[in-house]
């Protein structure tokens, strides 16, 4: 695991050293045991490593046999000791027993379709000399991050935007500040700003399973080596059984693979059936003992999870330590913005980052349950999308009506709160089903939005990329939009940032892609079966956990935000209606005042929407005022 930066001047300027150490050592976290660089005139790579694989030796750059070729690397390949048998089989010559380098002899024999053969979580840089080349290339879902700037005189690339930005040819510019109102929806809307685009004007992110190849004196080529399967639609007489086996198989393989290690390794157990099935899975193929981490919060019993995890650790007999920590969202909010980058209104990036700090103490790699709602349909929006598709009868007018009388209910700020749930769900489904199934997870709904966001029209911003019109089923067409838009750009970003900040290494055997291609295949009504979300995965966990795990009700990783802003509303109202956050013009502070007043009040609970507009100003503070990032202020 590693953090990896670059750039290539196309007007033939010297890359210096210190201009490299300058970007890589902000990426210090991502890789706390070592560095490295290479620099060849016009050309530079630079790399923080944190030894997984090969402790003493795989030091980057990783070369070929007449260094002809150059690579960085951040992950980790988890079918390299395959790769290696047939490379050497066919007379290349390694110096090192770790995994990168095998992407250097792969790209040797097959050039960039050696990323097909590649099976982990990946994202790298690599130099060919011969052709004046550099391909940067990122995993099939985006589990490990790139981003990149280009102008007609430089190319930069860093696993992470701040190292972009310490380039001095790279202009820092805000997309909200230069009247980009698409940008501004979009985030308010979603909760990050999609990919390609990034906060910052000029800077794009490297899209999951793609490539992009860099040719001197200037040309610039992006291609996609994969496409997330589609899903195979309902067969009314499909059986479980016919699945299950081959299913626990692939399960088993993936996390096999994902057990390689020269370091202490763990895993998150929230008690939920993805992260217990993956420690079940480890517990019979671990060859010591497994380490399980569990966190809780004080300030609302609803959200705590650590009894059930108790359970499972207790059944499966596993190493277990579990934390239980005081509310501290405002004391987080300037170091998880900062790891960001940007803007970020998930707010179970607090838990995340928590149970990462605290499982680092003990182990060094984690494996988590990410990805396993994704491919088995586990989200409870996508069981209300289908109750909506059913009640499309009821006429929208009696909806809006029924979300309307909602409105004037107060709101609790239990994970379960009825009254907030139950306006959510009228309000969606008065709308078309696209719509609806945003605004089930949408952070300002459209209403609010067009109130907070002068201009603001409050349309679903840029659906349109993720929604594939040729899949038939309306919710299979939902689930796959979620794949390519919510997974990559939330889950994953949250995942790889919180762990990195405490520079621990998470592994997701959910997420991987031979295992998603299986479930792909499954059909839809084994996955989604009435009001039984992930049936399929259930029925492979039979006998491996008790069943009143495997039947527990789906609960999120969460915070109780709501009620911890209400204890520190004074110091959110400074942050949120300061002088600097009124002058910046962005949005309509009358808004901003009320959003706090009520929730003070108890009349709603505005959790996501505040920590949505404090990242924001957070994110300005120390980006476009440069507070922490040392620079001149955005232009």
């Amino acid at each position: 695991m590693c953090g990896i930066c670059g750039l290539i001047h196309f007007d033939g300027k010297p890359v210096t050293r210190e201009l490299l150490a300058g970007m890589n050592d902000l990426l210090t976290h991502r890789g706390p045991d070592g560095d490295g660089y290479f620099i060849d005139g016009a050309v530079g790579l630079a790399m923080r490593r944190l030894r997984i694989i090969d402790i003493a030796g795989s030091d980057q750059p990783l070369y070929n046999e007449d260094r002809s070729i150059a690579l960085i690397f951040n992950g980790e390949i988890y079918n390299y000791r395959e790769l290696r048998r047939g490379l050497a089989s066919r007379g290349r010559r390694f110096k090192t027993d770790g995994d990168g380098e095998t992407i250097v002899h792969l790209y040797e024999e097959y050039g960039a379709d050696a990323l097909k053969r590649l099976r982990g979580m990946f994202a790298f840089a690599l130099w060919d000399a011969r052709r004046g080349r550099l391909l940067l290339a990122r995993d099939r879902f985006g589990q490990k991050p790139l981003h990149y700037y280009q102008d007609g005189k430089v190319f930069v690339f860093a696993s992470e935007i701040k190292a972009i930005l310490a380039h001095p040819a790279v202009p820092c510019m805000s997309r909200f500040a230069g009247g980009d109102q698409d940008a501004l929806t979009a985030y308010l809307s979603f909760g990050y700003v999609p990919a390609p685009e990034t906060a910052f004007a000029g800077i794009k992110t490297l899209e999951p399973a793609s490539a992009l190849q860099v040719d001197l004196p200037g040309a610039v080529k992006e291609t996609r080596y994969w496409e997330a399967p589609r899903l195979a639609p309902p067969e009314p007489a499909a059986k479980a059984e016919t699945y299950v086996g081959a299913l626990r198989e692939r399960l088993e393989e993936a996390v096999k693979l994902r057990l390689v290690s020269d370091v202490p390794l763990g895993a998150f157990l929230s008690g939920g059936l993805d992260s217990s099935l993956i420690v079940a899975l480890m517990r019979r193929y671990s060859n010591a003992a497994v380490k399980t981490f569990s966190i809780g919060f004080e300030g609302d019993d609803s959200f705590d999870e650590t009894p059930f995890a108790e359970t499972v650790a207790r059944h499966l007999g596993t190493e277990h330590s579990a934390f239980r920590v005081k509310p501290e969202a405002l004391s987080l909010l300037s170091d998880l913005v900062w790891h960001h980058d940007q803007p970020f209104a998930d707010s179970s990036a607090i838990p995340t980052y928590l149970v990462s700090k605290l499982t680092r103490e003990q182990v060094t790699v984690a494996l988590t349950g990410d990805g396993g709602d994704e491919l088995f349909v586990g989200y409870e929006r996508f069981y209300a999308a289908e109750l909506m598709r059913r009640l499309a009868v009821v006429p929208s007018p009696i909806l809006r009506a029924a979300a309307g009388l909602l409105r004037h209910m107060p709101e609790g700020t239990g994970y379960y709160n009825p009254v907030k749930r139950a306006r959510r769900f009228a309000r969606a489904a008065s709308q078309g089903l696209a719509d609806a199934a945003f605004d089930l997870v949408r952070v300002f709904d459209h209403e609010l939005l067009a109130e907070i966001c002068p201009g603001a029209d409050g349309r679903p911003p840029v659906m349109n990329p993720y929604l594939n019109s040729g899949q038939t089923h309306p919710i299979a067409w939902l689930v796959e939009a979620n794949m390519k838009s919510y997974l990559p750009d939330d889950l994953l970003t949250k995942a790889d940032r919180c762990s990195m900040m405490a520079s621990l290494e998470a592994r997701a055997p959910f997420l991987d892609h031979e295992l998603a291609e299986f479930a792909a295949a499954i059909p839809f009504n084994l996955k989604l079966k009435g009001g039984n979300t992930k049936f399929i995965l259930k029925e492979a966990a039979r006998g491996l956990l008790p069943d009143d795990i495997i039947n527990r009700k789906k609960h999120g990783f969460g915070v109780p935000l709501g009620a911890w802003l209400r204890q520190d509303i004074g110091a959110a109202r400074d942050i949120l209606l300061s002088r600097r956050a009124r002058e910046r013009g962005l949005l309509d502070m009358t808004v901003v005042e009320r959003l706090i007043r009520e929730h003070e009040s108890g009349a709603r609970d505005h959790n996501r929407q505040l920590w949505a507009l404090l990242t924001l100003e957070e994110w300005h503070r120390q980006f476009v005022d440069g507070a922490r990032l040392g620079r001149m202020a955005f232009g």
